[in-house]
C-alpha cells in the first residue's frame, strides 16, 4: 500500500455536482503544486483525480478515478471495456513495477482458426474483440498501490453519468453500481471486497450480460475468456539515458522501443545541436527507423513468445546498430538488426508501402503524482471504431487486429495471447528518485512523441509546459500496429516518410528533404502528450498537457 497520512475520506462523499462543474470549468492546461498534480484528457476526469488527492488519496486512488472518469468524458477515446497499461513508482517500496491492463485474444482454438483463415478483421468487429482488461486493471491498481474503496473511485464517474445524455449512460450508470453492491455487500478485508468487485464484472451477472451481448454481436468472446483473465503485475523494462533512468512497460507493449531509440542517440551530441535542426531531426528519425524495424521483428508477448530483450538493449548490438545511422542520407529500407548474433542488419526483404488504409481510434492519456512522492503514468484506450456499447452500457475495442497471422511470427495469434499494443506510459527517474511522468495518446504516434517530449526536457531543459507545446516531427517508416496483414512487409505505411509541424522553417525542412526524407506538414497535434515533473529539490510538481491536443492539467498547490 502507498504510504499517505490518514486523512478522512469522508468527503468523497459530498462530490457534489457543483463542485465538479466548478472544478472541470477551472481546469487549464498547466499548473504546479506540491500538493499533488493530474495531467489527462478531459477536464472533467482531471477533475476526479484532484478531487481524490484532494481529500487525502494517493496517487494511485487519484489515477484509479481518473481512469473511470476517462470512459466518459473521453468516451470514443477509452471506454469501460477498453485496455489501460499503468507503470507505478511506489515511495514505500523505491520500487517501480507495471500493471499489464490488457486482455488476450479468445480461447476458443475454433476463433484463432477462423482468423488464420480469413484474416483478423481490422475495419471494425466485435470478432476482433479482445478481454475488457480496464476494470480489473483499476481494481489490481486499487488493491495493491491504493487506499480507497472502488465505491469512492467510481463515484466522480457515477456522478458523470448521471449527469449525462447518451444512451449507453444509465445503463453504464447500472453496471458500475452493481460492482459497487458486490463490494458493499462482500464482508472482510478491503482486498477482499475489491476482488468481489472484480469476481461480479468477470464471472457474475455482469459476465453473463456481456455473453450474451458477445453472442448476440458475433464475438469470439465467453464468459470462460472473461473469467480466465489475469491482470499481471510485472517488472519494466528500463534503459539508462543521460543519467536518468527510463521505465517501460515490456514487449507486450511497443513501450521498449523508446529505450532503444534512447541507447541509439546516447552516441550523438544532441545537446550540441541546435534545437529542431535538420541535422537533430535527422539524427532522431534514423535511430527512429532503426528502433522501430526491431520493434516490428520481435516484440510480442513474452509469455507466448521469445523475444530477445536484453540483446536488443545490449551496449554491443546498440553500438552496432548505431554505425548504419547516415548523418547525411535517409534510409528508405526497412532495417532490422540481429540481435542474437550481435549483427547489425538481418536479412529483410523491401517493404512495400501500405496498400490499404488502416482506421485508427484515438487513445487518452493519464499521469498522476501525490505528495508522498508515490507516480503512476497509465495510457488509457479502447479502438472501438464500429463496436457499440451493449445492453451493460459496457463497450470494447478491436484490439485483436494488433496481433497478426504470420506464421512464426512473435505477435502471431494464439489463444488468451496479448496483443502486442501501441499503447506506452513512462516513468523516469534521477538518483532513485522519480522526476517524469509522461502518456501520449496516438497509436504508433506513442513512443515517437514522448522522445521528442523526453529530449526537450533532458537534453533542452524545457519544462512541462515547454516541453508538450514545442514543435513535434514524427515518421511512418515502420509497419502499421493496427494492420494485422500475414504479409507483414504489405503494413508497411511509408517509407522514408517525414512529417513535422508546419512551424519548422522551411529551410530546415528543404535541407531534411535534400537528405532523402519525404517531408509532409501537419497543423494538427503528432500525438496527444501529458506530461509530470518532479523537482527533487523542491518536491514541486510540474503538470502539463498539450492544449493543442485538448489535453488538460491540474496540481494542488
Amino acid at each position: 500500500m502507498l504510504p499517505q497520512f490518514r486523512y478522512s475520506l469522508v468527503i468523497l462523499v459530498l462530490f457534489t455536482s457543483l463542485a465538479g462543474q466548478l472544478r472541470a470549468a477551472e481546469i487549464g492546461w498547466s499548473a504546479s503544486g506540491k500538493g499533488g498534480a493530474v495531467a489527462a484528457g478531459g477536464a472533467g476526469a482531471v477533475a476526479a483525480g484532484i478531487g481524490i488527492l484532494r481529500s487525502g488519496g494517493n496517487a494511485a486512488d487519484g489515477a484509479a478515478a481518473t481512469i473511470l472518469a476517462l470512459a466518459v468524458t473521453d468516451y470514443g477515446m477509452f471506454a469501460i471495456g477498453g485496455e489501460v497499461p499503468i507503470i507505478v513508482y511506489d515511495a514505500k517500496s523505491k520500487q517501480v513495477k507495471t500493471i499489464g491492463g490488457i486482455g488476450g485474444a479468445p480461447m476458443n482454438p475454433e476463433a484463432i482458426q477462423w482468423f488464420y483463415k480469413n484474416g483478423i478483421p481490422h475495419k471494425g468487429s466485435m470478432k476482433a474483440a479482445p478481454v475488457p482488461a480496464a476494470v480489473d486493471a483499476v481494481v489490481t491498481l486499487l488493491k495493491a498501490y491504493g487506499t480507497i474503496k472502488f465505491e469512492s473511485a467510481v463515484a466522480p464517474t457515477l456522478e458523470l453519468l448521471d449527469k449525462g445524455d447518451q444512451p449507453w449512460h444509465p445503463q453504464l450508470a447500472v453496471t458500475l453500481r452493481k460492482l459497487v453492491e458486490a463490494e458493499r455487500n462482500t464482508t472482510g478485508s478491503r482486498e477482499t471486497k475489491l476482488t468481489a468487485v472484480r469476481d461480479r464484472f468477470y464471472t457474475g451477472d455482469v459476465a453473463d450480460e456481456l455473453e450474451a451481448w458477445y453472442i448476440e454481436t458475433g464475438a469470439w468472446l465467453r464468459k470462460a475468456d472473461l473469467a480466465a483473465h489475469v491482470t499481471r503485475i510485472e517488472d519494466p523494462v528500463s534503459t539508462q539515458y543521460q543519467g536518468y533512468t527510463v521505465f517501460k512497460c515490456g514487449p507486450w507493449t511497443q513501450g521498449p522501443v523508446l529505450c532503444q531509440n534512447l541507447k541509439l542517440l546516447e552516441g550523438f551530441q544532441l545537446n550540441s545541436m541546435q534545437h529542431l535542426s535538420a541535422d537533430y531531426i535527422h539524427t532522431v528519425i534514423e535511430a527512429m527507423k532503426l528502433g522501430y524495424a526491431d520493434r516490428d521483428e520481435y516484440y510480442g508477448d513474452p509469455r507466448f513468445a521469445s523475444v530477445p530483450m536484453a540483446e536488443l538493449l545490449s551496449e554491443g548490438y546498440t553500438l552496432e546498430r548505431r554505425k548504419l545511422i547516415d548523418p547525411k542520407i535517409a534510409s528508405m529500407d526497412r532495417r532490422p538488426g540481429d540481435p542474437l548474433r550481435m549483427r547489425a542488419l538481418k536479412q529483410s526483404s523491401q517493404p512495400a508501402n501500405e496498400k490499404e488504409p488502416i482506421p485508427k481510434q484515438d487513445t487518452t492519456t493519464c499521469v498522476v503524482a501525490d505528495r508522498w512522492g508515490n507516480v503512476i503514468a497509465a495510457t488509457p484506450s479502447c479502438n472501438m471504431l464500429t463496436n457499440k456499447p451493449g445492453k451493460s452500457g459496457v463497450n470494447t475495442g478491436n484490439r485483436v487486429r494488433s496481433l497478426n497471422t504470420a506464421a512464426g511470427h512473435p505477435n502471431r495469434v494464439e489463444p488468451g495471447k496479448r496483443p502486442r499494443i501501441t499503447l506506452t506510459p513512462t516513468l523516469v527517474l534521477k538518483d532513485d528518485k522519480p522526476v517524469v511522468a509522461i502518456s501520449v495518446a496516438g497509436g504508433d504516434l506513442q513512443d515517437q512523441t514522448t522522445l521528442n517530449i523526453l529530449i526537450n526536457h533532458v537534453n533542452f531543459g524545457m519544462t512541462p509546459a515547454q516541453a508538450v507545446t514545442a514543435p513535434r516531427f514524427n515518421t511512418s517508416h515502420h509497419q502499421d500496429s493496427f494492420n494485422p496483414h500475414p504479409d507483414r512487409e504489405q503494413a508497411f505505411v511509408k517509407k522514408g516518410e517525414l512529417v513535422v509541424y508546419e512551424e519548422i522553417p522551411e529551410g530546415v525542412r528543404n535541407e531534411l528533404a535534400s537528405r532523402g526524407h519525404i517531408i509532409k506538414t501537419s497543423k494538427g497535434p503528432i500525438g496527444h502528450p501529458v506530461m509530470i515533473a518532479i523537482d527533487p529539490a523542491t518536491s514541486m510538481l510540474h503538470a502539463a498537457g498539450d492544449p493543442k491536443a485538448k489535453r488538460h492539467a491540474a496540481a494542488i498547490e
